[in-house]
């Protein structure tokens, strides 16, 4: 299995400390950086490649980040979803995407 595929990691970080929102964000920006394409949702970040080890680096990388901007405890939750014919972001989520 040594094809390329698109495929989609989805990385929820849960720093147990008051101001969430902000090592939310920290850990966010870390993925950014990355250059990976990815989505923001409401309880998770949903990444998208090709290169399962990329992808679980990102998540590694947002999990990390969470620390350096002080959290003293982290729960991060990963989900790997992977089909030999490939697998998108597009497809799981664009016919419920609103039109304005």
């Amino acid at each position: 299995m040594t094809e390329k595929r698109t495929m989609n990691v989805g990385v929820q970080v849960l720093p147990l400390v008051e101001d969430v929102y902000y090592i939310v964000d920290k850990a966010i920006e870390a993925i950014q950086a990355s250059g990976v394409k990815y989505e923001v949702g409401p309880l998770e970040t949903t990444l998208e490649g090709d290169d399962l080890d990329q992808l679980l680096e990102v998540a590694k990388s947002a999990h990390r980040a969470c620390f350096e901007a002080g959290a003293g405890k982290v729960v991060t939750i990963i989900k790997i979803a992977d089909a030999l014919e490939g697998t998108s972001i597009e497809e799981k989520v664009g016919k419920y995407r609103k039109v304005d």
